[in-house]
């Protein structure tokens, strides 16, 4: 490691901490050491002085009225919309927002995959996936009667490409939907080659990626990875909880039917039918999360003013001492790849003999937040043999301090419940 790689990285964490408020308290008269960003970052303090500043400046409706509040709020949002659009590189017009990408994925199940598949296609998806990229099509399935597959994993936590690509040797694959970071394993997927790999099989076959934990952390190029669905959540990426959004090609939101009916999302109501809106508020009926729009807007200025590049470079570097310093600890196994290059902040591992909620409970009497259970991704807890895990996961706030009230909560973890 060099020195100025030591130097970047230190800046970025330490430096960062005092944009986020929650960052300044203690727990259990220790500092805080938030390591669970996998699930949800902190907030700075600029994207709550927005949201604020709408609720205290020009709170109204968007769209639709035209006094001067009204349009104030609705360029608050519909700059959010572009800024988005921006920093992960896809058409605003197929920038669709959602309460989260759960709700993101649902609708893709709903409007494409209900409406398209049936007895005589297959829907490919992995052992790795979040229930949110899994259960839509399980549920969708039950209606449809496709075939599901799934792609397995090596033994170091990554996709089979050669099982993947027998699986799609048929043809018979009309949608794969992957993550693109996993939550729990950490693991980059090669989206790009994946979908590559699905297209020659079968050129008609449509591709959602669930970038929940890439974001994030890294760049993002919807365009690049040459999918046509991509989901994102606010709440991961140092934005606001209640908004995420589907990044879709805007000719594929044009032939798929709306997920939810009612105002805004129609251009003209008869007593006989309607005429839907044009993309992307053909899918966002109703009033829409403005001030969190706003909010996740000034995020995405937070972030693209700190560079993605820099995040990625510092998140490297932070998860390859992490694993270090986990598998210092006697009794730790670290899950998912151990080559930093591989993976993301999110490290799932396991303490022999204790309990990841035992676990859990003894790091928070340190100060240190983790996240302990299945990770809402059952199937892959049953592929690493496992019920559960603790999962430490990075942020662009933290740094190698971090690292060693985790190592001492562990050490008394191991220690206490040997006894």
């Amino acid at each position: 490691m060099s020195a100025t790689t030591t130097r970047t990285a230190t800046a970025l964490g330490a430096a960062r901490r005092v944009d986020f408020p929650t960052l300044s308290r203690t727990v259990h008269g220790r500092r805080l050491v938030y390591l669970d960003s996998g699930a949800s970052s902190q907030t700075p303090q600029v994207v709550m002085d927005t949201m604020d500043d709408y609720y205290s400046r020009f709170r109204s409706n968007v769209h639709r009225g035209v006094y001067q509040l009204a349009e104030e709020a609705t360029d608050l949002f519909e700059r959010g919309r572009s800024r988005m659009a921006t920093f992960i590189d896809t058409p605003v017009e197929g920038l669709v927002f959602t309460k989260n990408s759960t709700e993101a994925m649902n609708l893709v199940a709903w409007s494409w995959v209900r409406t398209r598949l049936g007895p005589d296609d297959a829907l490919l998806t992995t052992r790795m996936e979040h229930h949110a990229n899994f259960v839509p099509y399980l549920h969708a399935q039950q209606d449809r009667g496709f075939d599901l597959r799934t792609i397995p994993l090596t033994p170091d936590g990554r996709l089979d490409h050669d099982v993947a690509r027998e699986l799609l040797a048929d043809g018979k694959v009309t949608f794969l939907a992957l993550v693109h970071v996993s939550n729990v394993l950490g693991t980059i997927n090669d989206v790009a080659a994946l979908a590559e790999m699905a297209r020659d099989a079968n050129p008609d076959c449509r591709v959602l990626v669930d970038g929940s934990q890439a974001v994030p952390q890294m760049p993002v190029s919807v365009r690049d990875l040459g999918v046509d669905f991509y989901a994102a959540t606010g709440h991961k990426m140092c934005g606001p909880t209640g908004v995420g959004m589907l990044a879709a090609r805007p000719e594929l939101l044009e032939e798929m039917p709306p997920f939810l009916t009612g105002g805004e999302m129609i251009l003209d109501v008869t007593l006989d039918g309607f005429t839907t809106n044009e993309v992307p508020h053909k899918f966002e009926a109703g009033t829409p999360m403005i001030a969190e729009v706003g909010g996740l807007g000034t995020a995405v200025d937070y972030l693209t003013d700190l560079g993605m590049d820099r995040v990625r470079a510092h998140e490297h570097e932070l998860v390859g001492e992490l694993i270090d310093a986990l598998l210092s600890v006697e009794g730790v196994t670290v899950h998912g790849p151990m080559d930093p290059d591989l993976r993301g902040g999110a490290v799932s591992f396991e303490l022999a003999g204790v309990h990841p909620h035992d676990v859990g409970a003894m790091l928070d009497q340190h100060g240190v937040a983790i996240r302990v259970g299945h990770h809402c991704a059952k199937p892959l807890m049953r592929e690493l043999g496992v019920n559960a895990t603790a999962r430490a996961s990075l942020g662009l706030y933290n740094d190698r301090d971090d690292l060693g009230p985790l190592v001492e909560g562990l050490e008394r973890a191991r220690t206490f419940f040997a006894r």
